[in-house]
């Protein structure tokens, strides 16, 4: 698989094209390098500065608990309640106390642009990039309600703090929650501004602020007028974001922390008023704010959305690296609508077909016949992924083996017996060392790989040719096979994180690349839209 050199504008979900081509920089990853006086910097101010505007953050918050918790004292979670002079006296020592926390975190002023719209204008204020839990700083500013977890409110001090601005929980415990919490959203928006505004990030996950990624529906449901704000961090060093594959939590508080200054920018933009159209259809509204914010921004808009990064943390034996095609072909699947229901069924058929063609090429129109599809402008842009010589054709094993992926990517054995039945001898149910080649190159997503050093270690008696039960007795001896034998081959294949954590060297210790290598997984945001399903098990959310 590959990325096309020239690739075609891609169409966004209400058919029109996109103002920018989507970027070719994964989202999802933020590598830091330093440089010699960074370090030494960094070194310096962790043994001054650093312990100082620590304990003054954690003096300020326990200085809030108390007014927080004696505001929220007998206040109700679901009536509307009038905010009184001795609130409202609380919320204005609350914001200060907040300023000054982050005052010693070394952001010391912050650019505000454009006018807030009040509750009755707007009563829902969506957000992007959403790229950090220091993202919370509008929150405090504002001290405008967000969607949060239910556990969140059990956790000492912090659930005081959160409780008091009155957020909507979604509930894990409760299967219903998330529909429950849409309705909420949607109640409170149409109380006419007697409810606080509610804060969403609608991206739902942390992006390194290369682009806007999907944004979700579920701050649009109510078919309300929103606010759009975009907020910046113009950091010489970005110290800032926490995505996927990056610095962990702590490392991020560490490195912000340590620089003498930390800017942050927010700009309220003008009031997005939806249209009919988009008021029955939450996704086209959705997509056109996201627009808007995308222009002001000067980022481009593509459709990386949470899903992909499932695909990306996914605990398979072959984890994907962090330049993987797979990632726009998932887009891509998802646009076509060809990720199947049911995925079993539908792969053994995809799989059975495939392999009576026998390795024979098919050109775009093959390729729309094959999948009983239209020929358009984003089925070109797959067509082109696999139409890796530029010769106009393409090999739907190639198709085949990456919907595998993309729909069961922890199930690596169970994508390997289906390549192997579509490349294998029918006379005797081997492979070569070529198409192992090709099948691993296409399931983790890149343009060349040398399997030799597997091939090998695999084929013991040294007859040029394997079987899937030879490889599957290799990969259950052998579970870290694509660690061992293809990452050490491969330059550059930089995997995404095993089993959720990283071996992160310290500042001292760079890798020869000299860039920080990641150390956790970090976590997502809350998902209330209805028709999702949730986070997957193992993937810890974060609180924002």
């Amino acid at each position: 698989m590959r990325l096309p050199s020239h690739r075609q504008c891609a169409v966004e979900g209400d058919g029109k094209k996109m103002d920018q081509a989507p970027p070719f920089r994964n989202p999802f990853v933020h590598l830091l390098k330093f440089t010699p006086l960074e370090k030494a910097k960094i070194a310096f101010m962790t043994v001054t500065l650093f312990p100082i505007r620590l304990l003054i953050a954690a003096f300020m918050m326990l200085l809030a608990w108390p007014f927080a918790f004696l505001a929220s004292v007998g206040r109700s979670e679901t009536t509307i309640e009038p905010q009184c002079l001795w609130r409202r006296l609380v919320d204005i020592i609350l914001k200060i106390i907040m300023r000054v926390m982050w005052f010693a975190g070394g952001f010391h002023w912050m650019t505000v642009k454009g006018r807030r719209a009040l509750p009755a204008e707007a009563p829902i204020l969506t957000l992007a990039p959403h790229s950090s839990y220091f993202d919370a700083i509008p929150v405090t500013m504002t001290m405008a309600s967000i969607v949060m977890k239910a556990e969140s409110k059990d956790i000492p001090l912090w659930g005081t703090l959160i409780k008091y601005i009155r957020p909507v929980f979604v509930s894990r415990s409760d299967q219903d929650s998330r529909k429950k919490t849409v309705e909420e959203i949607r109640r409170r928006a149409h109380s006419g501004g007697e409810w606080p505004q509610i804060m969403i990030f609608p991206e739902g996950t942390c992006t390194n602020r290369s682009c806007l990624i999907t944004f979700k529906p579920g701050a649009f449901i109510p078919a309300v007028p929103v606010q759009p704000v975009v907020i910046r961090y113009p950091n010489k060093l970005d110290s800032i974001t926490w995505t996927w594959q990056g610095p962990g939590a702590f490392e991020i508080l560490w490195l912000t922390l340590c620089q003498l200054h930390n800017e942050f920018v927010i700009e309220f933009l003008p009031i997005y008023t939806p249209s009919e159209e988009e008021k029955k259809n939450p996704t086209l509204f959705a997509s056109n704010v996201r627009r808007v914010m995308a222009k002001a921004l000067g980022v481009p808009i593509t459709d990386y959305s949470f899903e992909d990064c499932q695909l990306a943390m996914a605990e398979g034996q072959l984890r994907l690296p962090v330049d993987t095609c797979l990632l726009e072909y998932a887009k891509l699947v998802r646009r076509l609508g060809l990720k199947p229901r049911n995925t079993e069924k539908i792969l053994q058929e995809y799989g059975n077909r495939a392999r009576k063609l026998e390795g024979q090429k098919l050109d775009l129109d093959g390729f729309a016949q094959f999948l009983d599809v239209p020929v358009s402008d984003m089925l070109r842009d797959m067509f082109a992924l696999f139409d890796e010589h530029e010769d106009n054709c393409m090999d739907i094993r190639e198709f085949v083996i990456a919907l595998s992926v993309v729909c069961r990517p922890a199930k690596t054995l169970e994508t390997m017996k289906l390549a192997f039945k579509m490349f294998e001898a029918e006379e005797d149910g081997v492979i070569t060392e070529m198409e192992l080649a090709v099948i691993l190159k296409t399931a983790l997503g890149v343009s060349h790989l040398n399997v030799s050093h597997l091939f090998t270690a695999i084929n013991v008696e040294d007859t040029g040719k394997i079987t899937f039960d030879k490889f599957r007795s290799f990969a259950e001896q052998h579970p870290d096979f694509s660690e061992e034998y293809l990452h050490t081959e491969n330059e550059g294949l930089h995997s995404s994180p095993c089993h959720g954590h990283y071996t992160n060297p310290s500042l001292s210790s760079p890798d020869p690349q000299g860039t920080a290598t990641p150390k956790i997984a970090n976590g997502i945001c809350p998902d209330f839209s209805p028709n999702d399903r949730g986070t997957k098990d193992g993937l810890h959310k974060k609180h924002n």
